[in-house]
């Protein structure tokens, strides 16, 4: 059997912001690498080999994870939003310009300008699940929000329209079973993190 968890990188300047991070390669702020420092992983996952997106504020949550040793993927770098990159969700749709509203509407297939879709990033992620079948085993990626709920909606069969069928945390970890076709099947989400106590932390 192939167990796949996906954690998502610790926060950015643009991610309090609120503004939309695709490719650009900005660092985790100072608060979220404390935060992330803090994090320790469960045992459960001892045995796992760890993969990373190769931008990087997923870099840096690796290792501050203590896996500075993590094989990079390619294809787990976050969805390209294009035109939007920077941008707030806020400001596309009060952007007379833009009919932000229809471009939502399309769920899966939501394509900024010069950018990809859900639907794409999904895709480009299988010839990397397909490695993984074959290697079998627990296997943990730290990646993107995009990217993991590109991986939900798979797994769950959600169009992105709508409400999500549950609820990520995005400081949690979300396991999926990859099944012998390479596709995910939801597991267990929101798996909480132990932490340092303050005598750890010092």
């Amino acid at each position: 059997m192939t167990e796949l968890a996906l954690i998502r990188h610790g926060r950015t300047a643009w991610n309090k912001s609120g503004q939309l991070t695709g490719r650009s390669d900005i660092p985790l702020a100072t608060e979220g690498r404390e935060d992330v420092s803090q994090r320790i992983v469960p045992p459960l996952f001892a045995e796992a080999t760890w993969h990373v997106s190769p931008l990087l504020r997923a870099r840096q949550t690796a290792a501050l994870l203590g896996h500075d040793d993590a094989l990079i993927e390619p294809c787990l770098i976050e969805m390209n939003f294009g035109a939007f990159e920077g941008r707030t969700l806020a400001s596309l749709r009060s952007d007379s310009t833009i009919d932000m509203a229809a471009m939502e509407d399309q769920g899966l297939d939501f394509l900024p300008p010069d950018g990809e879709s859900p639907r794409m990033v999904r895709a480009r992620l299988q010839p990397f699940f397909n490695k993984l079948v074959k290697a079998g085993g627990l296997h943990v990626a730290v990646a993107h929000k995009s990217v993991m709920r590109a991986v939900m909606a798979d797994a769950y069969g959600w169009d992105m329209m709508g409400r999500p069928p549950v609820q990520l945390s995005w400081e949690h970890i979300h396991v999926f079973i990859l099944d012998e076709a390479g596709r995910p099947r939801p597991k267990e989400m929101n798996i909480p993190f132990l932490h340092k106590t303050t005598s750890e932390a010092v």
